[in-house]
């Protein structure tokens, strides 16, 4: 099952803090889709998905925003 989450108009962490605990409810395998306007979250999102073991599956600009796809571990 597919999540998505409008993070646009946040800035550090907040982006990541909210995908985290979006993330949580959501259960192993089921993607959560994240789109960012904030340039750290180029950096920000891969290191989280890293670090907590969940899987970045796509990433890609759409005009001024990030559209991250992430996979719950």
């Amino acid at each position: 099952m597919t999540h998505e989450l409008d993070a646009l108009g946040l800035l550090c962490p907040l982006p990541v803090l909210k995908a985290r605990k979006r993330l949580q409810a959501l259960a192993p395998g089921d993607t959560l889709t994240v789109t960012t306007d904030d340039p750290a979250a180029i950096i920000d999102i891969p290191h989280f998905c890293n670090e907590s073991g969940h899987t970045l599956v796509d990433s890609r600009e759409d005009g001024l925003a990030m559209v991250w796809t992430i996979r719950k571990a």
